[in-house]
Parts: C-alpha cells; structure tokens; sequence
C-alpha cells in the first residue's frame, strides 16, 4: 500500500484553507483525511487543521484491534469528537465565529477500504476499467442532481456550487455518512477538497491516475492542471493504491 498527498492555496485565495494528514500505520492498514476549512479568513483554516487533529487523536485513543474489528464506529466516534470540538472553538473565540470544515476519511485494513464524509470533499476509486465517487456531497447542487433538476456537468457550473448543506462544526451535531469499499490489488482510493472536482471531470481524472504516467507523479499532475485552469480554490489532493 502506497500513499501520497499534495496541497495547494491553488491561483486567486491568499491562504490555504484545506489540511490533510495521510499515514501508513502499518502494513495493511493506513489513514487518510482531507479536510476544506470555511468560515472567513480567520478560522477556516483553523478550523480544517483542528478537526484533523482531533480526528486522529481520537482515532488513536482507540486500540488497532478495535480498528479491525469496529472500523465504522470508530471513524464516527472520531468524527464526532472532532464536531464537538471545532463547533465548541467557535463558540468561545470570535475570530471563529461560523466556521467549520468539510471532511473526508478513509481507513483501510486489509483489502476493504472504511469512508467517512461530511460536506463536498470527495472519495473516488479509480481502476483500470473506470473511475466511480463513492461518496455523495452534501450540497445543494447535490440534492438538485438527485431529484433530475440539473445534471452533473450542469451542477459543476451551477453558481450555487459552492452551498454545502451539511459541514463540521457548524451545529452541535452532525451526521456523517459512512460507506464501505471492498479493494483489490492495484486500485486507487482518490481523496480531494472541492477545488480539484470544479476544475477536473472524472475522465480526465481517471485518465491521469490510469495512463498519465508515473503514479506517484499523479498528485502533482492534477495539481498543475488545475493551476493551469486558473485554479480559484484551494486544492488538496491524496492518493493510496493498494
């Protein structure tokens, strides 16, 4: 299992606002979390950077074993512990009032891939034979693609695509959803903030991290194409293959 991980303040923001942590714990089993700060200047990376860490801690309060055998409960647990803190900061510091962050996880033991996301960052699992999301926004374009109102190439130009309807820290509770991926040998988890996805389609995706060429080349090939298209958000880009 290979990982690797880029993040960028991307062509127009002044200040990087996404964070992310990738690690091999050991072999067979790795950690992955994107995260996408909001919430003004001042806090969005605070934010994005606080729910990260809170997340891991939490994680790691928890034994391995139980990674193996409750992988989902700990994922949510830690999710909800790092709610409860990024809501709480905001709370008690005005320079942080509003802000919250999306998030993205992916906990992989052995061959099955355990993800967790709350707001627009993605999940993809890219193969030879095609590239699927596996997770699903929560934004408002999101729910507009679900009931047949725009389409998905419609969604990525909407001018609401920006209104998540669901994010870390923003409320004292918040669901995450929780998915499973069973992986085989060769395939590509592909974790992104939103600033890859408006700027990237899936084909080109699929493309890069397929026949682009050296894979572990793949983060800083996406990265230079979205920079090359003007690049108006952060971006922040990991990849793990088994």
């Amino acid at each position: 299992m290979d990982l690797w991980g880029i993040t960028d303040t991307g062509s127009v923001r002044s200040q990087n606002q996404d964070y992310y942590y990738m690690e091999l714990v050991e072999p067979g089993v790795a950690v992955a979390i994107v995260c996408d700060g909001m919430g003004g200047a001042k806090s969005g990376n605070i934010a994005s950077r606080l729910a990260v860490d809170t997340f891991l801690s939490a994680m790691r309060s928890s034994p391995l074993e139980r990674w193996r055998t409750e992988p989902e409960a700990v994922l949510a647990s830690a999710a909800d512990q790092a709610n409860e803190v990024v809501h709480y900061r905001a709370g008690i510091d005005p320079n942080c009032r509003g802000m919250g962050t999306t998030m993205v996880a992916a906990l992989v033991i052995g061959d099955t891939a355990y993800l967790l996301n709350i707001g627009d960052s993605r999940a993809y699992l890219v193969r030879e034979d095609g590239i699927a999301r596996i997770t699903r926004d929560h934004s408002v374009v999101e729910a507009l693609v679900a009931r047949g109102e725009i389409t998905p190439e419609q969604a990525r130009q909407h001018p609401q695509k920006n209104l998540i309807t669901r994010a870390l820290g923003s409320e004292a509770k918040v669901r995450a959803d929780l998915f499973r991926q069973k992986l085989s040998s060769g395939d590509v988890l592909l974790l992104c903030s939103d600033g890859l996805v408006n700027m990237v389609g899936d084909q080109e995706l699929l493309y890069e991290v397929i026949h682009g060429g050296a894979i572990e080349d793949c983060c800083r090939r996406l990265l230079d194409m979205t920079l090359s298209r003007g690049a108006p958000d952060n971006v922040t880009i990991v990849l793990l293959q088994m």
